[in-house]
């Protein structure tokens, strides 16, 4: 992140919104996408010199009424003016705990409780925290379980598993982006963000963008090179009393396709475990 991060959030909003989207008449030619800065000002009723000291960094504490005119302005969803608010420092530091980076037991078998589901737990930093037999199967194409961020920008199997890749990249870029907002102050996340920009030019342009959110419910088209397309759906929620924690639970509508290739797929991975732990222990 940089210094003036504010600045950059509005910028980038700004230029995703052409005069057309919020019921303006375009005029004069355009050296750059977007609104003009004299445009949002006009759209939040400020005096457009101070909001362009607000894009460079000169202006670093608006009031909350600012704030929210500029949001409205922009057409942000409430996620991203939620960011935009922190980012401008209003939201009270220290509020937030830091995120918790172990599962505890009764989570724990509350993941194994999902038989016919793929569970697992991430922080904000999207690290498989824990994880069941079936998310175990369900990813076994990845080299390794490790961070979904890196899996989907760094692994090569991600660009055939995620069958609509490039939505899976904008969605983890946006949520990663919507935790920065929540913790500005979360290292390991910081770190991730850095890696990843200087690993892959793709999410570097994603991160630029500032689309921000959280989803708590989406469909996910997979394709497991052991038993082929699977249509599911996922559904996110905040682990109470662990905080930044979050149980994902892939799932397959009951008696569907897709649920019967889920319940092989764990049948599969179930089978292989077996007869690796029969020849570990099978004396020679």
């Amino acid at each position: 992140m940089t210094s003036n991060d504010l600045g950059d959030f509005l910028r980038a909003r700004r230029a995703r919104l052409g005069p057309d989207d919020v019921g303006l008449v375009s005029y004069g030619a355009r050296r750059v996408a977007g609104l003009r800065r004299e445009e949002v000002a006009v759209l939040a009723g400020m005096n457009s010199d101070y909001y362009a000291r607000l894009e460079q960094g000169r202006e670093r504490s608006p009031s909350p009424q600012i704030l929210e005119a500029i949001g409205s302005a922009l057409s942000l969803g409430d996620e991203a003016r939620e960011h935009m608010f922190r980012l401008a420092g209003t939201a009270p530091e220290g509020a937030r705990p830091q995120p918790r980076e172990t599962v505890g037991p009764e989570l724990r078998r509350l993941l194994d409780g999902y038989p016919n589901a793929a569970a697992f737990v991430l922080n904000p930093a999207t690290d498989f925290l824990a994880s069941n037999a079936l998310a175990d199967s369900l990813f076994s194409p990845f080299e390794s379980v490790d961070n979904l961020a890196r899996m989907i920008f760094l692994d090569p199997a991600a660009r055939s598993f995620f069958i609509q890749w490039g939505r899976a990249a904008e969605a983890v870029v946006a949520g990663l982006r919507h935790a920065t907002g929540l913790d500005p102050h979360y290292r390991r996340l910081h770190d991730l963000v850095g890696s990843l920009a200087e690993a892959s030019e793709e999410f570097a342009a994603l991160w630029s963008s500032h689309a921000v959110h959280g989803k708590t419910r989406d469909g996910k088209e997979l394709l497991h090179p052991d038993v082929g397309p699977l249509a599911l759906t996922f559904q996110t929620f905040d682990v109470r009393g662990a905080s930044g924690q979050q149980l994902v639970i892939y799932h397959a509508e009951p008696g569907s396709p897709s649920a019967q290739t889920l319940a092989l797929l764990g049948s599969l991975h179930a089978t292989h475990r077996r007869e690796c732990a029969t020849e570990q222990y099978t004396p020679s």
